[in-house]
């Protein structure tokens, strides 16, 4: 049984004065319960289709629909059912983090013995149970990204939009973000994603969109994508190389450390079998960059 489209965008396309096309007639399906990333170097027409979504910008033409609800037409009920965490800090500073939230909630209706429940809830998970009654001002950058994401969850939106969220983020905040996001998801929260950290995009998103200059150039699943790519670099850590080891096919990057480029139809396990095949012994191995990241570069350099 297919899945409900949680964001449906068609032929959408947005043009600024002066000529420039920020968006040139893209479509994109976002299926219910799914980690989305859309990704794409700067400029390439992210923010714009976020702000679009997000029923802060009018196209030019083309159509959006959140849960069915067009986003021109009926933006009032398209909005009940996304919460957004911007890339930029926009609460004010002075004010108490519970007192955000339940403000927050306000905006959608939501009555304040609720808000209030439904913010001490958020609060305990996401580790901000101590931080309720201090201004944002104090919170550490990775604290108050904790708090956009409580802010964007209180009116139990069906969907979350991310723009950067870990941006400045220390790793292991990064983690315990992640792995409250995650619960959310399988709790059926669809998550929209927009990141420069690949390999978090890779570990977390199932699908995936490239968007560069305007058009979407590749999506689709996530592994259906990364099995597509033409090559891969990965460095090998050897016990020792024989100082008259010599073959085109490896680069030696440092002592007992070689590099291979692997195109599509090689195997690891063969590269391995060569090398011990001239007394070489494999102690580890690993990707010389994250395989999303070479999939990106492939896409986008070559659009």
């Amino acid at each position: 049984m297919p899945k409900e489209k949680a964001i449906e965008i068609s032929d959408l396309k947005k043009n600024y004065s002066g000529g420039v096309e920020a968006l040139k007639g893209i479509d994109l399906t976002i299926e219910q319960g799914d980690i989305f990333g859309l990704l794409g170097p700067n400029g390439a027409g992210k923010s714009t289709t976020i702000s679009i979504v997000c029923s802060l910008l009018h196209p030019t033409s083309g159509t959006v629909k959140i849960l069915g609800n067009d986003v021109i037409k009926n933006p009032s009920e398209a909005k009940k059912h996304i919460g957004v965490v911007p890339q930029e800090f926009n609460f004010n500073i002075f004010e108490p983090c519970a007192q955000i939230v339940m403000n927050q909630a306000g905006y959608y209706g939501v009555a304040r013995d609720i808000s209030r429940k439904r913010t001490a809830e958020l609060f305990e998970q996401l580790g901000l149970s101590d931080k309720a009654k201090v201004p944002s001002i104090k919170l550490s950058g990775g604290m108050k990204r904790r708090l956009m994401i409580a802010r964007a969850l209180v009116h139990n939106p069906d969907i979350l939009i991310l723009d950067e969220p870990t941006a400045g983020v220390d790793i292991s905040l990064r983690r315990s973000m992640w792995t409250f996001l995650e619960e959310q998801n399988k709790k059926g929260l669809t998550i929209i994603l927009t990141t420069h950290y690949l390999e978090e995009a890779e570990s977390l998103c199932g699908k995936i969109a490239i968007i560069d200059k305007g058009e979407i150039i590749e999506q689709g699943k996530t592994q259906d994508l990364l099995a597509k790519l033409s090559k891969e670099t990965v460095i090998l850590y050897t016990q020792s190389i024989p100082k008259e080891f010599s073959n085109n096919k490896f680069r030696i990057v440092e002592e007992n450390t070689l590099e291979v480029e692997l195109h599509k139809d090689d195997t690891v396990l063969s590269v391995v079998k060569d090398l011990e095949g001239q007394g070489i012994i494999v102690n580890r191995m690993k990707n010389k960059s994250n395989r999303l990241e070479e999939l990106f570069l492939d896409v986008v350099e070559g659009h």
